[in-house]
């Protein structure tokens, strides 16, 4: 609620992935705990707008800065705090640019909001060193029933078009008994699916010694109750197959596969930094579903890759029908500085480059909607538990998720009944 006397109310417009999200609600949660009010129905009413931008890609760029004029113009007597990853990259250089901004408030710490905060903002770039300690969050911007958990920060596998090590450094995963009180914490909240979210699940404890993401699943399947837990984004170079052997003795571990592929073309992939091939990829999905007939897969494509020509887009497209994925998400190549492949090419793109990248995204998702369509069929006259994210108004009409959708990406399921709430599994 919003409509306390209190002057000290915020408002949060969070850009970007799951993983933003995490820190969006570590922000809130420590706001919140200092008597601030959170504003999330009315943000009009807000003394305080943090957008939590994403620095990914150029038009995810493009939307933070877009996001905040509209807001300094709706809103010109709102504070305005630029916070996430284009404020951690950019942080002097986005606060120089746009004098909308109050101040610009970096990635690395959440939960430090506060310490900007309750001192007067007068333009100040505040970027904490210190890694995020991870506090509780009391409150979560996903639908009832749902949360993501963070496990690490950063990367180390160095696609050579990605911006994220610049971004979010090396790999620095949390101990593993943090993570599994957190999830525990969370089940006694009524949490029923729990998203394990990093930039690669698999590279989790590679910085700790004696910690596995293996032994991260173990640990988590010590836990008692009934709930899902999904693993979102493994790189395919080093998918740990033991992940299977898991979910053959715990059903709580869905049979749901993030693996982003990106291309199939052996040149382009090598140029990408990736050592697989579409012989390995299809692989590893032919042995994952011999061993889980009812497994799901996502992944995402990327086009208009320097070096890209006919032949290669002939041979991402063949993969996948080949591959035969559930759900695709397919993005244009998006030159970031700093990144090798943008020194490399010194940030140069031809206007056929850009224009046959836009072409083949094209290409690729016309033939991915038939492809889903027909995955899709396989549900049809199949019972399942599905957890209900919100009612349609004045209908008998649920809004849900089964094991084969993630949240936000995946679309949803209408379910047909009556007193149902957002949260409850059916």
């Amino acid at each position: 609620m919003c409509s306390s006397l209190s002057t000290k109310k915020f408002a949060i417009e969070n850009l970007g992935c799951s993983k933003n999200q995490v820190d969006a609600e570590i922000m809130a949660t420590a706001l919140i705990r200092r008597g601030w009010i959170f504003c999330k129905e009315n943000p009009q009413e807000a003394d305080l707008v943090i957008v939590n931008t994403c620095g990914f890609i150029e038009s995810a760029k493009k939307e933070a800065v877009d996001v905040i004029l509209d807001i300094k113009q709706r809103f010109p007597n709102t504070q305005i705090i630029a916070a996430g990853c284009m404020a951690q990259r950019y942080g002097e250089k986005l606060k120089n640019s746009m004098p909308e901004l109050d101040a610009v408030f970096g990635n690395s710490a959440p939960e430090l909001i506060t310490d900007l905060i309750e001192n007067p903002l007068d333009g100040q770039v505040y970027i904490p060193k210190s890694p995020s300690a991870y506090p509780a969050r009391d409150y979560l911007l996903s639908f009832k029933g749902s949360a993501y958990v963070k496990i690490a920060e950063g990367c180390n596998n160095r696609c050579r078009y990605c911006a994220i090590p610049l971004i979010r450094g090396s790999v620095k995963s949390r101990p593993q008994s943090d993570i599994v009180n957190e999830i525990q914490l969370l089940l006694s909240q009524g949490i029923f699916e729990i998203n394990l979210v990093a930039q690669d699940l698999a590279n989790f404890g590679i910085d700790r010694d004696r910690e596995t993401f293996i032994g991260l699943l173990k640990a988590i399947s010590q836990l008692k109750g009934d709930f899902w837990l999904r693993l979102l984004y493994i790189h395919p170079d080093h998918f740990p197959l033991e992940i299977l052997d898991l979910m053959d003795q715990d059903s709580r571990i869905l049979p749901y596969f993030d693996i982003p592929f990106q291309h199939a073309h052996i040149p382009v992939l090598r140029a990408m930094g990736r050592r697989g091939d579409a012989d390995s990829y299809l692989k590893l999905i032919t042995e994952i579903k011999k061993r889980r007939p009812d497994a799901v897969f996502r992944s995402t494509f990327l086009t208009g890759f320097t070096g890209e020509n006919s032949r290669s887009a002939k041979e991402l497209l063949d993969f996948q029908q080949r591959a035969n994925l559930n759900w695709l998400g397919v993005f244009t190549y998006s030159p970031e500085e700093d990144t090798p492949a943008y020194k490399e090419s010194k940030g140069l793109r031809s206007y056929f480059e850009r224009r046959r990248g836009r072409a083949l995204k094209k290409q690729i998702e016309a033939a991915q909607q038939k492809i889903m369509e027909n995955n899709l069929k396989q549900y049809l006259g199949q019972e399942g538990i599905y957890l209900i994210e919100e009612e349609i108004p004045q209908e008998d009409l649920y809004l849900a998720r089964g094991f084969m959708q993630a949240p936000e990406v995946d679309g949803l399921t209408v379910i047909h009944g009556d007193d149902l709430k957002s949260g409850d599994v059916v």
